[in-house]
């Protein structure tokens, strides 16, 4: 109710008087290169004596710079030819800007006309000369921004800032998700994530990744890290966040061009600007020791509408597909049926690989009991008596975990081994020298930029396993 009657007035009353105190809490978000990637300014009064019904205050954004496309310049980095400056539209601007606002809002202001910008318009003055005056007039969403353009909002959505609320962890818990932390720069920020996390919330998830890193990994920015790719509640490894909304849209663009470029692309690795490896102890053995997995990948309904999963389609025009591929070789294999595996996935898909080992390989991965269940039965009656688990594993259940974590056990010597899935190496773009040397000029070349490689160690019940079958 309270937003409501808010919102009624931001978008229905008159600008009204400034509040003394709150305009100093409205952050607009400026990418400094130099210094960190964002800064902080604050939004000024000024007067609207373009309007006699509507004199109040209004808010006026930083002038309008020529800015930087993420998703262009992720293409560019992808190796699509691509400009990395792109025009920008007033609604644009604002969002960049004003990160705080709710998008809804700002696009109601835009509908109801109630977002200006400055022109100059050339009056009379008393001495018979002319002389040129700023005045304000309405601005649409998707009109262009030149240089030096400002924008001006009514003052009242002051009163729509959401209020700073203190930490939802304790001590305990934000120094566990900031140790998960095994890089940062002023672009990213990448987490070795723990098997049973889940990386989103949703229905029966108490505490996800993105709302966790919101509150711990954020530090001295004034934005949230997001999300930008995916990881499976069970598996673990590398998972990177954009620090900035520019760079997030970055990193989207790279993993978008780089599924939709796997065609292309094929086992050249050379070609391959975002490269995943994967590490997966799977029930039996490959029939070869390296290949390439090709298998359209689509949903179906199972246990009557209550759930459903992801399959291979063996018609594509019957049902719809998406189109998947790994590839993937042999590390190591064990007298004792298992084989560990490296898996990299050229395109994003649901399940992908849980799908392609069980399905085409014919070797589910140790855990995955949603599409290897029958292989699990029946290696759960061949179990060896020397995998065991010895006293010493026993002891690590009394260790107290943040959020209901049981990171100790899991491994092979359990009676049910948890999900052995692990993204352990990534190769990407250097994102934050890309952005600094487009910052400096806009037409750098940024195909002799330098990748990054992120490596992350096997979570303990995986580690375990390694160490067993290789005893």
């Amino acid at each position: 109710m309270v937003y409501t009657e808010l919102l009624r007035r931001v978008l229905l009353q008159v600008p009204r008087k400034s509040v003394p105190g709150r305009a100093a809490r409205l952050a607009v978000s400026v990418y400094q290169p130099h210094q960190s990637h964002y800064s902080t300014k604050t939004l000024t009064n000024v007067n609207d004596n373009n309007d006699n019904n509507k004199r109040g205050k209004w808010l006026t954004l930083p002038p309008f710079t020529s800015t930087i496309s993420g998703a262009a310049l992720g293409k560019q980095l992808a190796g699509v030819s691509s400009s990395a400056t792109a025009e920008m539209t007033a609604v644009k601007w604002v969002l960049r800007c004003c990160p705080e606002l709710p998008r809804s809002l700002i696009q109601k202001l835009f509908r109801l006309r109630q977002v200006r910008r400055e022109f100059s318009v050339m009056e009379s003055s008393d001495n018979g000369g002319q002389v040129q005056e700023a005045k304000l007039k309405r601005v649409a969403a998707k009109d262009s921004l030149n240089s030096g353009d400002q924008i001006f909002l009514p003052n009242t959505v002051l009163e729509l800032l959401p209020k700073k609320q203190d930490c939802p962890c304790t001590e305990e818990e934000m120094n566990f998700i900031q140790s998960l932390e095994f890089y940062k720069d002023p672009a990213i920020i990448a987490i070795n994530k723990p098997p049973g996390m889940a990386v989103q919330g949703g229905i029966g998830i108490k505490r996800s990744l993105d709302e966790l890193a919101a509150a711990c990994l954020t530090y001295d920015y004034s934005e949230s890290p997001r999300l930008v790719h995916r990881l499976d509640r069970d598996s673990s490894g590398i998972l990177v966040m954009g620090r900035t909304q520019l760079s997030a849209t970055v990193l989207h663009s790279i993993f978008r061009e780089k599924t939709f470029g796997a065609s292309k692309d094929g086992l050249d690795n050379e070609k391959r600007i975002l490269q995943r490896r994967y590490w997966a102890l799977v029930i039996g053995s490959p029939r070869r020791p390296k290949g390439l997995i090709s298998a359209p990948l689509g949903k179906v309904v199972v246990d009557n509408g209550k759930s459903d999963r992801i399959t291979i389609v063996d018609n594509a025009q019957n049902m719809l597909s998406l189109h998947a591929i790994t590839e993937y070789r042999v590390i190591g294999s064990s007298s004792h049926g298992y084989t560990w595996l490296e898996l990299s996935p050229l395109t994003g898909r649901k399940h992908q690989l849980r799908v392609h080992c069980a399905e085409v390989l014919g070797t589910p991965i140790v855990g995955d009991y949603k599409y290897g269940w029958q292989a699990h039965k029946r290696w759960k009656e061949q179990h060896s008596s020397d995998l065991s688990k010895s006293s010493n594993e026993k002891l690590f259940k009394e260790k107290s975990i943040p959020f209901g974590l049981d990171l100790e056990n899991g491994s092979i010597s359990e009676k049910q081994p948890r999900l052995h899935l692990h993204c352990k190496e990534m190769v990407l773009p250097d994102v934050s020298k890309a952005l600094q040397n487009v910052h400096l000029s806009s037409d750098c070349d940024l195909s002799k930029l330098e990748s990054l490689k992120l490596v992350a160690p096997l979570p303990l019940h995986m580690q375990r396993s390694w160490d067993i079958l290789n005893s």
